[in-house]
């Protein structure tokens, strides 16, 4: 069947365009989420009276969407994830994580847009596009990461631990010194004296 798109599709068309689908992805899915609208005669008149205002829509989406990849520049996802000792995930990192690590800094992306080509099953950092519009595309950084810093622990085991102890010895031998009486000194010249004195 032909239909007359009404929204950008990816690998099917532009907003405006006639374009020939399956009658069950037409009938069944493009109709309903009002994607596009059955390619009648009526309709097709319709679209001409449209079609400036489609390209205005079309020129103001792009331009948002080159702002948006402006404000993105730069931005990083982190995932956490439990990893065994050779950097490989329990489990994944997928276009859906990224999309709500990307929400939680305050950019909706539609995960469709995150073009995510297989999951993440390595710790490591990792480029990723993200499709803002047709003509503007935006590299993420993700990086995923060992949950609780399993890695880090692994690497330096006792990096921590020595200096606590250190600082500790050295607090007790400064708290001794403080509570010992007078230098040594003067207690021996008073027992010389002494010992002197019981002699005479």
């Amino acid at each position: 069947m032909e239909v007359i798109l009404l929204e950008n599709i990816e690998k099917l068309g532009s907003r405006g365009q006639i374009v020939k689908v399956a009658n069950g992805y037409g009938r069944n899915f493009l109709l309903p989420k009002k994607m596009a609208v059955a390619a009648t005669p009526q309709n097709r008149k319709w679209i001409e009276q449209q079609r400036v205002r489609f390209l205005k829509l079309e020129a103001k989406e792009r331009a948002e969407s080159q702002d948006l990849a402006q404000l993105m520049e730069g931005i990083q996802v982190v995932a956490t994830r439990r990893a065994g000792e050779k950097g490989q995930l329990f489990g994944s990192v997928t276009a859906m994580d990224i999309e709500e690590g990307l929400a939680a800094q305050g950019f909706k992306i539609d995960r469709r847009k995150i073009q995510l080509g297989n999951p993440l099953k390595v710790l490591g950092e990792f480029d990723v596009p993200v499709k803002l519009h047709r003509d503007v595309s935006v590299m993420v950084k993700v990086k995923v990461e060992a949950e609780g810093g399993e890695a880090e622990a692994a690497e330096k085991p006792e990096t921590t631990a020595e200096p606590e102890v250190e600082t500790k010895a050295a607090a007790e031998v400064e708290t001794r010194s403080e509570s010992e009486p007078e230098p040594e000194v003067e207690t021996e010249g008073e027992s010389e004296s002494d010992d002197a004195a019981s002699q005479a």
